[in-house]
């Protein structure tokens, strides 16, 4: 799956998930801009990247800002002028009682998990469209397919992010602009082991391949989506949890 010629926007790129998209689209060939809210870690992800021979560029990027969303964009589409794909994975959550969840963190959970790839992709779509060409990456959360206890109100904004994509899907593909949701399962990333230990065994525990997903393996569906390999696949969420979530 090669992405030669192809600029790509990675929300959420310098840990974690978001550091793998990075890396996996850059290593199929594309120019890869790397958005964060940590500017030194993105800084650093990029850095690593270039040293490995990948086009990676970084800069700082608040998805729940608006100017912040705006000034990313006119960076990234000046260095390349176009964006071809654009991998909204940004997210967070903490696992925490809904009873104890103040409404501040409810905000910053659908701040983040939701409007923050909606405001993204709002961004860039308009350029895709007149063009008629783009692909646009959700990572969502099989959290928000079937649910998940002590993350609710992350659980919701998460399949609010998937119907998102589902909806965009269908009013975008007159313009050959493809949408789709990855859904990762419990991932071997720094939020995760932020979690007491218990969770992350009983995670674990729970999946049928007995262990966390690798960063990387919900890197290769975020590159399948974001290739040519996926241009007749439209709408459809792929989940990569090791068999945690099997309903349809």
């Amino acid at each position: 799956m090669k992405l030669d010629g192809k600029t790509a926007v990675v929300t959420g790129g310098a840990s974690g998930i978001g550091r793998a998209v990075a890396n996996t689209l850059a290593q199929a060939g594309a120019r890869v801009w790397i958005g964060d809210i940590d500017e030194r870690g993105g800084e650093a992800a990029a850095a690593e990247a270039r040293a490995a021979g990948r086009d990676v560029r970084a800069a700082r990027l608040d998805v729940t800002d608006l100017d912040s969303i705006a000034a990313f964009r006119e960076r990234a589409l000046a260095d390349g002028g176009q964006v071809d794909i654009i991998a909204n994975v940004a997210g967070w959550g903490r696992i925490e009682p809904f009873v104890q969840n103040a409404p501040d963190f409810w905000r910053k959970v659908v701040d983040l998990n939701l409007l923050g790839p909606v405001a993204v992709t709002h961004a860039f779509l308009g350029p895709m469209i007149e063009r008629q060409s783009g692909k646009v990456v959700v990572v969502a959360s099989d959290a928000g397919r079937v649910g998940s206890m002590g993350e609710t109100v992350y659980s919701g904004a998460k399949g609010g992010a998937i119907a998102f994509a589902k909806s965009l899907a269908r009013e975008v593909a007159r313009y050959r602009i493809n949408v789709n949701c990855v859904c990762p399962g419990p991932t071997d990333t720094p939020l995760l082991r932020a979690v007491p230990e218990k969770h992350q065994e009983a995670f674990v525990r729970v999946t049928p391949m007995r262990r966390l997903a690798r960063p990387e393996e919900i890197a290769d569906a975020v590159l399948f989506f974001a290739s040519g390999r996926s241009d007749f696949v439209t709408g459809q969420v792929l989940s990569v949890s090791g068999g945690l979530t099997m309903a349809g």
